[in-house]
């Protein structure tokens, strides 16, 4: 029987090993068929510096304690396209450009993966899926994902757009201004970040997530909501959706691949040009 409450219904389907790639903690666990993690989460604090190679390393360490999978589903905090790294701005840039992740942590886990943007990870574990949901991840940085009626949008970079004179949403409410504000002046920046996502989409429901949401010491609006701690972890069980994950294909332009296929110099080119 799953752990927990009485009455739990045992843990049944493939398993998923989830992993949750941040700017300054790894986390995993495994979920079973509807998601539900069956063994509690294990964390580890992301390297520094952290490689493609370091990072390998690192998690082979932290899933290693956790119970057999049959597939893996990765959240990453960048721009992610055909299961490659486009952008990784809390790890060495030039290491990690069109990096194959997705691959590469398939060949090293020996289980088929899926590879997500991290926010848009969480938004799978979080949204309705019902009107224009949006979330926004308080981390080291600042993630985004926009979601109609269950459907993913083209990934929107809110993290690198200017807010406020020169300052991008990663300056303005990331980790480096939340330790050097306070509290206070800090979660006043967050409500003026959520009114300007709603000027810019008119979103139903905001989802704010992320390790720091948790400090927001202001009254969020009747419509925005603090996200599960665990969304970006159980979100994961989404990534093999098979609907699911041919619409997220689509919203982001990409191409079917075969496992272990080579991206051509042309398309990197191409997609380094649209990222």
């Amino acid at each position: 029987m799953a752990k927990g409450a009485k009455g739990a219904t045992p843990h049944t389907g493939p398993r998923t090993l989830s992993i949750d790639i941040g700017g300054t903690g790894l986390k995993a666990s495994v979920l079973d068929g509807a998601g539900r993690m069956v063994v509690e989460r294990v964390r580890m604090p992301t390297p520094d510096p952290c490689s493609p190679a370091i990072l390998l390393r690192a998690l082979a360490g932290l899933v290693a304690p956790l119970p057999s999978s049959d597939r893996i589903a990765i959240g990453f905090p960048g721009v992610i396209r055909d299961g490659h790294v486009i952008t990784a701005p809390h790890f060495d840039v030039k290491g990690w450009q069109d990096y194959p992740l997705e691959e590469a942590v398939s060949r090293r886990l020996g289980k088929p993966a899926r590879l997500l943007n991290d926010a848009e990870v969480q938004g799978l574990g979080d949204i309705a899926r019902r009107g224009l949901e949006v979330v926004l991840t308080l981390g080291t940085g600042v993630g985004s994902a926009v979601f109609g009626n269950g459907r993913l949008a083209p990934h929107i970079e809110l993290a690198h757009h200017p807010i406020h004179k020169h300052d991008t949403y990663n300056d303005y409410i990331g980790n480096e201004a939340r330790r050097a504000l306070g509290a206070k002046k800090w979660s006043r920046r967050v409500h003026k970040a959520i009114d300007v996502v709603y000027a810019l989409l008119h979103y139903d429901v905001l989802y704010l997530g992320g390790g720091n949401a948790a400090h927001v010491v202001l009254p969020l609006p009747d419509n925005v909501r603090l996200a599960s701690n665990d969304a970006g972890i159980t979100g994961g069980v989404r990534l093999w959706d098979d609907e699911v994950w041919r619409a997220i294909q689509d919203s982001h332009g990409c191409r079917e691949r075969k496992r272990g296929s080579a991206i051509g110099p042309t398309r990197r080119a191409a997609l380094r040009s649209r990222s």
